[in-house]
């Protein structure tokens, strides 16, 4: 049994959260997205769990890529669903704050077709059992700073 490992965390995210690199991309998908299809390296099932849980559990674990303007990503909504409203996201925004020291500065909006090209490249993809809409983000490793090392 590990120490300080956020439960929501199973083992094989944990190896391919430690696996990744500087700059490796990881894809946490609602339920709708299509993890399968877009997976070209790895993917993982967190179904039953939201993306709020499973991004807050990560970044517990991993920093975010200081050397790219926006290491969170989330998908866009499109021209059609406008007048939705996505609270999610404002949730998104806090974990940035929680997490990261460019706190909202470190979150973006990509556009659905390129999330999904995107997404191709990443080096995993987590598909979840979120019912949100746009609820997809892409994240960006970061290293480990020597004083979290040692």
């Amino acid at each position: 049994m590990l120490k300080g490992i956020p439960r929501i965390l199973s083992p094989d995210m944990l190896k391919v959260l430690s696996e990744m690199g500087h700059g490796d991309e990881i894809v946490i998908g609602d339920i709708n997205y299509p993890a399968a299809s877009t997976a070209k390296n790895i993917l993982l099932r967190a179904d039953g769990n939201g993306t709020l849980e499973i991004i807050d559990a990560v970044l517990k674990v991993i920093n975010l890529d200081l050397n790219v303007e926006k290491p969170f990503l989330i998908m866009e909504k499109q021209k059609s669903d406008a007048h939705m409203q996505i609270p999610l996201h404002e949730e998104y925004f806090k974990l940035a704050e929680k997490y990261d020291s460019r706190g909202r500065d470190a979150v973006g909006y990509i556009n659905r077709f390129d999330f999904y090209e995107r997404a191709k490249k990443a080096y995993a993809v987590i598909a979840t059992g979120d019912l949100s809409f746009y609820a997809c983000t892409i994240l960006t490793k970061g290293t480990v700073p020597i004083e979290e090392i040692i």
